[in-house]
């Protein structure tokens, strides 16, 4: 049997824990290509706030390392973006020159960081934090600045400050709702969590709604609609994550808030998958790495032709 060519586009988690899977079921059955936007092997992005903490190097976060993929005869291109599929000639374009002819495509996009749409958002100092480049920034600007703004008091935004806490620099966070992480504390238990991160050096600034970023090239400090302000050098906002569907979109993929697909990650286009951040799988995007792994182990089963129950949901 004639050996299918697999493309991949996206080097993150859950895609590259789907094709460790469909290597042990069909060794040999994929010739595989995969396209990362990012210059590094695949790693550990919930471990980026330990990078930032001083808990770990980013070499520490990797998960398949480059040997991994010349053992593996994967040709990755990274620091490749996809800038075009065709999926009438089944060929991938990047923005480096690169194609690649599939029989399967798996979209692994992932998520793009919500940024709030203010007026100066587009100032120098005012970042994301969902990648490597994002913490190498804070780093760099924790040598030469004191002041950071962390927009958003869930989960990811105290990581953030904490990590920022850890580089020295005086660290106020910003949250809309009158107490932290309403998604999973009750307000006693967040009122401890709020106490104890206080007592670590960290300030909040709680029920309070941005309104702009002012400064001349870099940001100089955030103003709130009650007219009250806060010095800032640097804003991390960390104010959820979208579905990185654009891609999918001009290639004619049906999209809805994720890329839609079936219980077998299959979109509406004929060998064209969908797993990870990036899936929305009966009106759900999941965010979190479990329901993405499951879906990953269903869809390497389907690519190994090994029979199996199609993904439920988590």
């Amino acid at each position: 049997m004639a050996t299918k060519k697999l493309v991949m586009v996206g080097n993150g988690m859950a895609g590259v824990r789907a094709l460790e899977h469909l290597l042990k079921l069909a060794p040999d059955a994929y010739e595989i290509t995969i396209f990362g936007a990012e210059p590094y092997p695949n790693y550990n992005r919930i471990m980026l706030s330990s990078v930032l903490a001083g808990g770990a190097d980013i070499q520490e976060i990797v998960i398949n390392d480059w040997d991994w993929y010349k053992e593996n005869r994967i040709q990755l291109y990274a620091g490749h973006m996809v800038t075009r599929i065709d999926t009438k000639n089944r060929v991938v374009y990047s923005d480096q020159g690169a194609e690649a002819k599939y029989d399967v495509l798996i979209m692994a996009t992932g998520s793009n960081p919500f940024m709030l749409p203010l007026p100066g958002a587009d100032k120098e100092g005012v970042i994301a934090f969902r990648d490597i480049k994002d913490c190498e920034m804070m780093m760099e600007t924790s040598k030469k600045h004191k002041k950071a703004v962390v927009i958003g008091g869930g989960l990811l935004g105290l990581e953030a400050a904490r990590g920022l806490l850890h580089l020295g620099m005086d660290v106020s966070v910003v949250h809309i709702h009158p107490y932290l992480m309403e998604r999973q504390l009750d307000e006693t238990a967040s009122r401890m969590l709020q106490r104890e991160l206080e007592a670590q050096g960290m300030t909040f600034l709680l029920s309070k709604h941005s309104e702009s970023i002012m400064g001349r090239k870099r940001v100089k400090e955030l103003r709130f609609t009650d007219g009250t302000r806060v010095d800032a050098d640097l804003i991390v906002m960390a104010v959820g994550i979208r579905p990185n569907v654009a891609l999918a979109k001009s290639a004619g993929i049906e999209v809805n808030r994720g890329i839609v697909v079936n219980d077998y990650m299959e979109t509406n286009i004929p060998g064209i998958y969908a797993v990870g951040e990036c899936a929305e799988h009966r009106g759900i995007a999941y965010g979190l790495v479990a329901p993405l792994y499951e879906q990953g182990a269903v869809l390497a089963k389907r690519l190994a032709g090994v029979d199996t129950a199609g993904y439920a949901g988590s």
